[in-house]
């Protein structure tokens, strides 16, 4: 992999037209200019999109000018690996063979300059994400999948809209912040005493760069409140926040 290496989650593009969503989105596209000057390795770790469903022959195209400028940094010898989160899992051929250098349905560990890095998106793994971990079961399973696909596209996305807006968007209390942070870096630790030296998560829409032992733990923050990037530089790894301006 070229250095250096970004890492970024939770952008959550819409499926439905909105000034918000289009400045956001103009301010992530400007980001990916930053990676593509750069000419280095980009993940994206889970929920790029607020919901993405793929069908046989079926794309949604509200996300056209996202595939134009991932296609950009590929044509630019730039490799985009994409971690699955829990908003946009539903992927098919055009996102595994067509878009990304590589897609991966699960957590996913790699050896980077020397490093070794864990990478998840994140959702499930705390303590009292039992439901949770029931309906990812659920939602993931294929005869769901193979169902849900037997929907028309235009029931399907308008069915997800509706859900996508009906989203929590304020965020957590200042307790659950710091409770997700104890836990997360409890799950780092374990790894980190297995020789890992970087953990990096998404999900939990919290911006947090904290040393654990001899290693770090990132979780990434998200393009709705507060938008930053993981960069590892061949011999560091830091947290850093992309200004409106930058």
């Amino acid at each position: 992999m070229d250095l250096p290496v970004y890492f970024v989650s939770d952008i959550h593009l819409m499926l439905t037209e909105s000034e918000k969503s289009r400045r956001r989105q103009d301010h992530f596209f400007r980001f990916l200019a930053k990676v593509n000057e750069t000419g280095c390795t980009l993940f994206i770790v889970g929920d790029l999109f607020d919901f993405y469903f793929e069908y046989s022959h079926t794309i949604p195209k509200m996300y056209f000018d996202l595939y134009f400028q991932i296609q950009k940094l590929r044509d630019a010898n730039i490799e985009v690996h994409y971690i699955l989160g829990n908003h946009d899992y539903w992927v098919q051929n055009f996102m595994t063979e067509k878009l990304m250098t590589k897609v991966y349905f699960h957590d996913a560990d790699f050896e980077i300059a020397g490093k070794k890095f864990h990478l998840t998106h994140g959702d499930g793994i705390l303590s009292w994400d039992r439901g949770y971990r029931v309906l990812k079961a659920i939602i993931r399973n294929r005869v769901f999948i193979s169902l849900y696909r037997c929907l028309h596209s235009t029931i399907g996305y308008t069915f997800a809209q509706w859900i996508s807006n009906r989203g929590y968007r304020n965020g957590h209390s200042d307790e659950y912040n710091k409770r997700v942070q104890t836990e997360l870096a409890s799950y780092a630790e374990s790894y980190i005493k297995q020789d890992t030296d970087y953990v990096i998560s998404g999900h939990y829409h919290q911006r947090v760069e904290k040393e654990i032992l001899d290693g770090k733990l990132l979780i990434l923050g998200d393009w709705i409140h507060a938008p930053s990037y993981g960069y590892f530089d061949g011999s560091q790894l830091s947290l850093i926040p992309f200004d409106h301006d930058e």
